[in-house]
């Protein structure tokens, strides 16, 4: 199946959490869509490559750039050593404005500090109030890693799942902590993409998580495969 084939919607604004390919996804799936789209974040990120990035961006300044190139990058300057490293923050325009300006905006909701899985505090993610669906990004390379390497805030899913940093992070511990975030309101994803499943090992360790999801009673769509090579399939 195609990334664009997870869209639920025609049109609006699309948040992506979790961690391992939500850069990724989100870039991808901009190349991927035939419409115009505004790539943002509500957190922190790269200044993606591949497409013009409009800081501190006025309505007209989208408007126009838009009639030039499909998809721009529009945030603020992260302050201090973050923004000199290239980072950025939440546009200084609503998600709401930008839906108007644009066909689809693409938030980055989440941050991971690069590992693969990820457990959340209750201030996270940031999800803006105008998005009308999120993709939560699973990084299969964490599975079978110790807790306390591959999972970001991993005190967190020791608490919620009475589990140890040393234990080894399999398929089916993490979807119980995932099916425990979900029904304690922490997050809700409308589907999961299961991403770096890049070859059959990788896709069995994805249908393992799959089926303990749906054991603790979670029926959130699982997609499984490799987003980079914009090749998935439902596990």
């Amino acid at each position: 199946m195609n990334l664009t084939d997870l869209l639920r919607t025609d049109c609006g604004v699309l948040s992506v959490v979790g961690s391992g390919g939500k850069s990724t996804l989100v870039n991808e799936l901009a190349r991927e869509l035939g419409c115009t789209v505004v790539i943002a974040t509500s957190t922190h990120m790269l200044a993606p490559e591949g497409c013009p990035l409009l800081l501190d961006a006025t309505e007209l300044d989208v408007e126009q750039a838009l009639w030039y190139t499909r998809v721009v990058c529009v945030g603020t300057r992260a302050p201090g050593a973050e923004g000199a490293a290239g980072k950025l923050c939440a546009p200084s325009l609503g998600f709401g404005t930008l839906a108007v300006l644009a066909d689809r905006v693409l938030v980055e909701a989440d941050g991971s500090r690069r590992l693969p899985l990820k457990a959340h505090a209750a201030r996270e993610p940031a999800v803006p109030s105008e998005s009308s669906q999120t993709i939560q990004v699973v990084g299969a390379s964490g599975f079978g890693g110790h807790v306390g390497e591959v999972v970001h805030r991993p005190e967190l899913m020791c608490e919620a799942v009475d589990c140890s940093m040393d234990d080894g992070c399999t398929p089916e511990l993490y979807a119980r902590f995932v099916a425990t975030e979900h029904a304690a309101g922490l997050l809700r994803a409308d589907d999961i993409v299961v991403n770096q499943a890049d070859d059959q090992s990788g896709l069995e360790l994805a249908a393992r998580f799959a089926l303990e999801l749906r054991a603790c009673g979670d029926e959130t769509p699982v997609t499984a495969g490799s987003v980079r090579e914009h090749r998935l399939e439902r596990v």
